[in-house]
């Protein structure tokens, strides 16, 4: 986050393009994982932005393991979305292209995940929707999995 927030420090809040990874782990029931963030209250897949040099597979595993506290794999790319706005509470505006992948655990025991990312994680039935989505790309990530899960 030390690339974003210098980034900022010199463009304010200039809307900016920016490279995310998100992944969906889905149990033996079904149902996937949800965070629920602790920026905004709302859940979300476990994910962010790209630091500097690194790869979209190592960012959601990064990423995953600091908002989840799940060490986990890419096992296949969903979808590269490219099209979505959003504005943060602070009213910055991004971009965010972000690869969103099918994920599976690589360990059985699990750490807590950073308390300033996430506020709790959650299994949710692919047919019983979370209050609440983070933003419209989240939203739209969730009917691809219910495609790729439930056809």
């Amino acid at each position: 986050m030390a690339y974003i927030h210098d980034l900022r420090q010199k463009v304010g809040h200039m809307p900016l393009i920016l490279n995310s990874a998100s992944g969906a782990l889905v149990n033996d029931q079904g149902a996937v994982l949800l965070q629920e963030r602790a920026d905004t209250g709302n859940w979300g897949f476990p994910g962010g932005y790209l630091e500097y040099g690194e790869s979209y597979a190592k960012c959601v595993q990064r990423e995953y393991l600091e908002d989840a506290g799940i060490h986990v794999k890419p096992i296949k790319l969903l979808a590269l979305q490219d099209y979505d706005e959003y504005t943060y509470p602070n009213d910055d505006v991004v971009q965010p292209i972000n690869a969103f992948y099918l994920v599976e655990a690589t360990t059985t025991t699990n750490q807590a995940p950073k308390p300033s990312e996430t506020v709790t994680i959650k299994y949710f039935a692919l047919n019983q929707e979370p209050p609440c989505f983070f933003n419209a790309q989240h939203a739209r990530m969730w009917e691809i999995l219910r495609q790729v899960v439930l056809g």
